[in-house]
């Protein structure tokens, strides 16, 4: 669907380049037909000599010679970037934003411009195992949601919702989601040297362990805590950690930090 199509990406962040990077590995689009724009990041040559696209220093040069303009810049430079891009997408053009928080009354009236996606991808999507929670404003066409589609699964898979408030609930779960992962991860490890294996060995356990419990889980049909009960022997080992995880609070500490996640990205929509 994005056939003849100029992409620009205004802001080449972590989750720009894993973009450019993902729709050229899967050959979405050639590198020609990418503008990539960020007037004060010193990496923009660097992404343009890596992947072979073309880089401004004008957001709404990128803007205006674009048919389909990605917003991933960081949402404390919306108040700078907005003006740049006001006025200069018309038509067919579509804008797309993964920026955290930030609603699409505030992205229109910005940019002057109804035909919006809103979305929140998460950093798996570096490696293209990510997955993007999406929505669209009633003026984007079953054209443009299909390059909205092609873009985002660039990344990974992706989930288009009808209602905007679910990208709040998808920025908490899924976009901080890593972050959660990360630092589990980092506590079993820490746990495993604790215990005397060598850093690498425990950090090799503990991958495989998550990786392929994640893929067992994804492909056995089964409810989570029914696979939880399966290899919780009344009386051993797993039993014992588990009992002092939950009379810690383990499942309570991660609840509310997850709607403390929520509440943060309705707040950053308020701004």
């Amino acid at each position: 669907m994005l056939k003849d199509k100029t992409l620009a990406f205004i802001g080449i962040g972590v989750m720009g380049e894993a973009m450019i990077r993902g729709l050229l590995a899967r050959n979405v689009v050639p590198a020609e037909a990418i503008i990539a724009s960020d007037p004060v990041s010193p990496r923009l040559d660097a992404i343009a000599e890596r992947y072979g696209v073309r880089a401004v220093r004008r957001n709404a040069e990128a803007a205006e010679a674009a048919d389909l303009v990605v917003l991933s810049i960081k949402p404390q430079s919306l108040a700078q970037v907005l003006p740049d891009l006001r006025g200069k997408l018309s038509g067919d053009d579509l804008l797309i934003s993964i920026l955290a928080g930030v609603s699409i009354e505030r992205l229109i009236e910005g940019v002057g411009h109804p035909a919006v996606v809103r979305a929140m991808p998460n950093t798996p999507a570096q490696i293209g195992e990510g997955i993007s929670v999406w929505t669209a404003t009633d003026q984007v066409s079953q054209e443009q949601m299909e390059g909205a589609r092609d873009v985002l699964a660039a990344l990974g898979q992706e989930i288009q919702v009808e209602r905007e408030e679910y990208l709040d609930m998808a920025t908490a779960l899924s976009g901080s989601g890593p972050g959660y992962i990360f630092l589990f991860l980092e506590s079993m490890i820490d746990a495993g040297v604790h215990m005397g294996f060598p850093r690498r060995v425990a950090e090799q356990l503990v991958m495989q362990t998550v990786r392929g419990s994640v893929e067992f889980a994804a492909q056995s049909g089964h409810h989570v805590a029914e696979l939880r009960n399966q290899v919780t022997s009344p009386g051993g080992t797993t039993a014992a950690a588990l009992y002092h995880m939950e009379k810690g609070g383990l499942r309570t500490v991660i609840s509310r930090g997850i709607w403390s996640a929520y509440q943060r990205s309705i707040e950053l929509g308020e701004r």
